[in-house]
């Protein structure tokens, strides 16, 4: 029987006396693109957090797979402090850092790591320029190259599509099922519905997971009812409607933020 890359059994994530994840059970498929969705504060990064072993359950327990499994996770940010002067190759090389150690010299297997990393999210052309020069778009390329470069099983993204233009946002797609082809997981938090229903697995979460399985077990009106909230989600002529903030889209950015969808379970009646 294949092993689950992820499993959670009675999971409990807190922070001191708040709890972020109430009791939960869920697994989520080796070799899969899982993408874990919910409304703003319903513990999607938390999630994420605890599979990467930065976040100890605060009961239960949490487990990827085998112990030795390699996780790469790249976070949900595009700042750079412009008062520091950093290359667009630096950043990548630091993914080379959890096998080398802060101090020891780069062999050419780092190198060439670092190389495939920058030309599979496409800024070998920029490798020498200083973050702080570049677009959200080509910051997002430069961290995901980053965990790229980094030996991985398991790849963790944070909102990967989140504020970026078109042609970025269809590079990432590309690498994503790539990282399956290499035979790797990738987990996503997302607040893209759309982007979810073409995953192979979903966690949906609302301060506990509400759904796990495949997408069309996962996202239906019922499901999504219960996660935000009948203020914030109507259904009409067969189409899943959300109004939080976050599903709001951005003029001349990529779509991420896909307000409607449908469900096997919709219908104009509903």
């Amino acid at each position: 029987m294949q092993l689950a890359a992820v499993s959670a059994n009675d999971l409990v994530l807190a922070y001191g006396s708040q709890i972020a994840i109430a009791r939960s059970s869920f697994e989520i498929p080796k070799g899969s693109v899982a993408a874990i969705i919910g409304p703003n504060g319903s513990g999607k990064s938390t999630l994420l957090n605890a599979i990467a072993r930065l976040t100890k359950p605060r009961s239960g327990s949490i487990t990827t797979g085998l112990s030795e499994t390699r996780i790469s996770y790249v976070l949900q940010t595009t700042k750079v402090n412009d008062a520091l002067p950093i290359s667009v190759r630096e950043v990548v090389l630091m993914g080379r850092y959890a096998r080398t150690g802060g101090y020891k010299l780069l062999d050419r297997t780092d190198r060439e790591a670092v190389a495939d990393a920058m030309e599979r999210t496409g800024i070998s052309d920029i490798a020498n320029r200083p973050m702080s020069d570049l677009s959200g778009g080509q910051r997002q390329r430069a961290f995901v190259a980053q965990g790229l470069a980094q030996d991985h099983d398991l790849l963790l993204l944070d909102e990967p599509l989140t504020g970026i233009d078109l042609p970025t946002a269809q590079a990432i797609d590309t690498i994503i099922h790539d990282e399956i082809d290499r035979g790797c997981t990738v987990i996503i938090a997302t607040h893209d519905l759309s982007e979810a229903q073409v995953a192979d697995h979903v966690v949906l979460l609302s301060g506990r997971v509400v759904a796990s399985g495949h997408p069309d077990e996962v996202i239906t009106a019922d499901n999504l009812r219960s996660a935000y909230g009948s203020a914030l989600m109507h259904v009409e002529k067969g189409k899943v409607f959300l109004d939080d903030a976050a599903h709001q889209p951005v003029e001349g950015r990529h779509v991420h933020q896909d307000r409607s969808i449908h469900t096997e379970s919709s219908h104009p009646s509903e």
